[in-house]
């Protein structure tokens, strides 16, 4: 049996599903791009940070470079501008200026992800919409007390069975998946969190020379 030809006994409902399964692999594409390594935190991108400051705040170029290096360069960028326009700084200032890039670094990362979580739990929901189209094409074949053909039963038992198992389909892999970057995401924020206090103090050294 064709695609062609399970789509067209699943009727309309199944493009709906349809939209929401081409929205979950884009969204997933993204985000396997988005959330690489080398785009959210390099390796020894924390130790480069801090030889380059070594002796002081680097120039504005140097910043600027690692600001759009990636997600955690730009954590990292905003304590050493912190740095350069008040060297004088408090650590409390510094530490929340640290948190706020931290903040917007995390919606970063979150980002589609609510979308895919609700596609993973929609998904299930318009199968069973498809399902109810279809008994009630089966049912309202039998108006007026005449027996409904064959063909019309089937028509009926069809849409609900292809579109409640295309629901499925979609919503399984998609929840997965949202599993697997929401972990990656939690992984990459709490590494976040542990490097950006040792370079919290890193910076306070330079702020006491």
């Amino acid at each position: 049996m064709s695609v062609l030809t399970i789509l067209r006994d699943a009727g309309w409902p199944v493009w709906p599903l349809i939209l929401a399964s081409m929205a979950a692999l884009a969204l997933i594409i993204e985000r396997f791009i988005s959330l690489q390594t080398a785009r959210v935190m390099p390796r020894k991108l924390l130790e480069e940070a801090m030889q380059a400051s070594q002796s002081g705040v680097p120039s504005a170029e140097v910043v600027n470079q690692l600001e759009q290096s990636s997600v955690f360069g730009s954590v990292l960028a905003s304590g050493l501008r912190a740095l350069k326009n008040n060297p004088g700084i408090s650590a409390d200032d510094l530490r929340a200026t640290l948190e706020g890039a931290g903040r917007t670094a995390a919606h970063q990362l979150d980002r589609y992800l609510a979308g895919l979580a609700t596609i993973a739990s929609v998904s299930p929901l318009m199968g069973l919409l498809g399902t109810i189209v279809g008994m009630i094409e089966m049912f309202g074949a039998q108006s007026a007390g005449t027996p409904a053909s064959p063909a019309s039963i089937a028509h009926g038992i069809s849409v609900a069975l292809y579109t409640t198992a295309i629901g499925l389909m979609i919503a399984i892999p998609t929840l997965l998946f949202w599993r697997y970057f929401r972990g990656r995401v939690d992984a990459y924020l709490l590494k976040m969190e542990v490097d950006s206090e040792r370079f919290l103090r890193h910076l306070l050294s330079l702020r006491k020379k």
